[in-house]
């Protein structure tokens, strides 16, 4: 007997990454205590880098002070993983689960979206893989394609997975992504012949590889955020919380 599970999506368009962190903040303890059900956060980030748990900015390759003369902002983060960029043409996903409820690991999640990822490159006749020991994401050959980094609390997941569709691969020149030092970031426009749609197509279809994946049989579209404060109050929030 196929047991029906549910999965609401909100579709947000390109959204600032501290507002999106607290919309995750918000779904996350809505969802431990079971006041709505699995949610995904689908969106991109202007230009952004992250850097996970392990702090290490080290492998950001210039000086802070110059991230405001490329576009681009630094934020620290609690999901696993090393330093990472985010931007427009990258499709970003945010789980915001109950890992019990479905019964899976932390191990076998991680999995099941590094094969969520590999299913949407195989749609466009690239084949990709997840890494090999001690390499997170997903690979086409030794190039990076996508990364995930994941956050774990009283059961609930947040962070995600980011798949790069055409982003402007400079900004990756400016780090030593996810701290490997001999491998190269590639994106689905560099890796395949056919032409592509729209940005939002693949943001679909990569929910959809998800859904599959995970084993989700219904699927609700949502539209409309949460209202929050604007940006610069969010940002005002999270500094003083950081000091």
């Amino acid at each position: 007997m196929v047991v029906s599970r549910s999965l609401e999506v909100w579709k947000l368009g390109t959204v600032n990454y501290l507002k999106a962190l607290k919309l995750r903040e918000k779904f996350s303890s809505d969802r431990k205590v079971n006041k709505i059900s699995d949610t995904l956060l689908s969106l991109q980030h202007p230009p952004t880098y992250t850097v996970g748990n392990r702090r290490t900015v080290h492998n950001l390759l210039i000086p802070e002070s110059e991230l405001r003369n490329i576009g681009a902002k630094l934020h620290y983060t609690r999901r696993g993983g090393d330093i990472t960029f985010h931007g427009p043409h990258q499709a970003i996903l945010y789980p915001i689960i109950s890992l019990r409820d479905i019964r899976l690991g932390l191990r076998d999640y991680v999995g099941k979206l590094e094969l969520t990822m590999v299913e949407l490159a195989s749609l466009y006749g690239v084949k990709a893989c997840a890494g090999e020991s001690g390499e997170m994401g997903v690979w086409v050959e030794d190039r990076k394609i996508g990364a995930t980094g994941v956050c774990f609390s009283h059961g609930i997941t947040s962070h995600g997975l980011a798949f790069n569709i055409d982003p402007d691969m400079n900004y990756f020149k400016n780090i030593v992504p996810c701290g490997i030092m001999d491998k190269e970031v590639t994106s689905l426009r560099r890796e395949t012949s056919i032409l592509l749609p729209a940005d939002e197509v693949i943001h679909e279809q990569l929910i959809t590889c998800f859904a599959r994946v995970l084993g989700y049989t219904d699927i609700t579209w949502k539209e409309n955020p949460l209202t929050l404060s604007d940006n610069a109050e969010v940002e005002q929030d999270m500094n003083s919380s950081a000091s």
